[in-house]
C-alpha cells in the first residue's frame, strides 16, 4: 500500500500545454503580436523589409519607415502594413513618427568604406546620425507608451561590427559599437518595467547595402571586385555563406514573442563563426 502523503500543501499541478509550471511562456508558444504596433526603420528592402513583413504576419501593426518611397510601395504591396517615407537622418523630424508603439526595431543604416585619414567628414557625422543618433531618439519618445502598458521590445540591428572591428569602415563601426551600448543601458532603465532591448548582430548579409559596397572593398583592398566576397566578406566566418534576411528577421520574431520574456541586454551574434576567434 503506498505511503500517505506527508506534505501535500507543496504538490505542484502539472503545467498546461505550451507553459511551464510558473505559467511562463515556453519555446513551442506561437508568435502571436495581435494588438502590438511596431515600428521598423529601414524598412523598404534587405532586412528591414524582411523584419516588417514578419512582424505583420505575425499580427502586429506594422509602420515601415524608410526615405525610399518606392521601396516601400513595393513592400506595402505584398503585406498589410502602414508606410512612412522619412529621412531617418533628419534628427528634428523623427517626432513627426509614431510614438505610441510597442516593439520598435532600429535597423536603417548606410556604410562608407574609406582609411580613416581619407574618411569625409559630413559622411562619418551622416552615419553617427542615422546610425547612433536617430535610434537613441526613437527609443526616447518610444519609452513613455511601452511604461504605459508595461510592455515593450526594442530591438536593435546591430553587425558583427558591434563587437568586432574592420579596417576602412570607421564610421559604422563607431555607431554599431555606439549602439550596443545604448541597447544595454535601455535594457537596465526598461527591464524593471516590462521593455526589453536587445541586439542582433549578423555578419554579411545578402542586401542592397552590402551589394553596394563591394566596389569601395575592392578599391580599399586592391582587390578585384569578383574576389571581394570570398577574400574579404567571408573570409573571417566558418560558414562561407552570407545571411540571408530573413534569418535575420525570424530572429528578431523570436525576441518579440513569448520565450523571450527574460531576454534582455544581450547581442545575438549570427556570424557565421566570426567572433570565436
Amino acid at each position: 500500500m503506498p505511503a500517505p502523503r506527508t506534505d501535500a500543501s507543496t504538490e505542484v499541478p502539472d503545467a498546461a500545454p505550451g507553459r511551464s509550471r510558473a505559467g511562463s511562456p515556453v519555446a513551442n508558444d506561437p508568435v502571436d503580436l495581435t494588438g502590438r504596433t511596431a515600428l521598423v526603420t529601414g524598412a523598404a528592402s534587405g532586412i528591414g523589409a524582411s523584419v516588417a513583413r514578419a512582424l505583420a504576419a505575425a499580427g502586429a501593426k506594422v509602420h515601415a519607415v524608410d526615405r525610399d518611397a518606392a521601396g516601400l510601395a513595393a513592400l506595402a504591396d505584398g503585406a498589410d502594413l502602414a508606410t512612412i517615407t522619412a529621412d531617418l537622418a533628419d534628427l528634428d523630424a523623427l517626432a513627426d513618427l509614431p510614438t505610441e508603439v510597442d516593439i520598435l526595431v532600429n535597423n536603417a543604416g548606410i556604410q562608407h568604406v574609406s582609411p580613416v585619414e581619407d574618411f569625409p567628414l559630413e559622411r562619418f557625422d551622416l552615419i553617427l546620425d542615422l546610425m547612433l543618433a536617430s535610434p537613441f531618439r526613437l527609443i526616447r519618445q518610444s519609452l513613455p507608451h511601452m511604461y504605459d502598458r508595461g510592455w515593450g521590445r526594442i530591438v536593435n540591428v546591430s553587425s558583427v561590427h558591434g563587437l568586432r572591428a574592420s579596417a576602412y569602415k570607421a564610421a559604422y563601426v563607431t555607431a554599431k559599437h555606439g549602439l550596443e551600448g545604448l541597447s544595454k543601458v535601455v535594457a537596465l532603465e526598461g527591464g524593471p518595467r516590462g521593455v526589453t532591448s536587445t541586439c542582433v548582430n549578423p555578419a554579411y548579409v545578402r542586401t542592397p547595402l552590402v551589394e553596394r559596397q563591394i566596389a569601395d572593398q575592392a578599391q580599399s583592398h586592391g582587390i578585384p571586385e569578383s574576389e571581394v566576397v570570398e577574400k574579404v566578406m567571408l573570409a573571417p566566418v566558418a560558414v562561407k555563406r552570407l545571411v540571408e534576411p530573413d534569418e535575420v528577421a525570424a530572429l528578431v520574431l523570436f525576441l518579440c514573442g513569448p520565450a523571450s520574456a527574460s531576454v534582455n541586454g544581450t547581442s545575438f551574434s549570427m556570424d557565421g563563426g566570426w567572433t570565436a576567434h
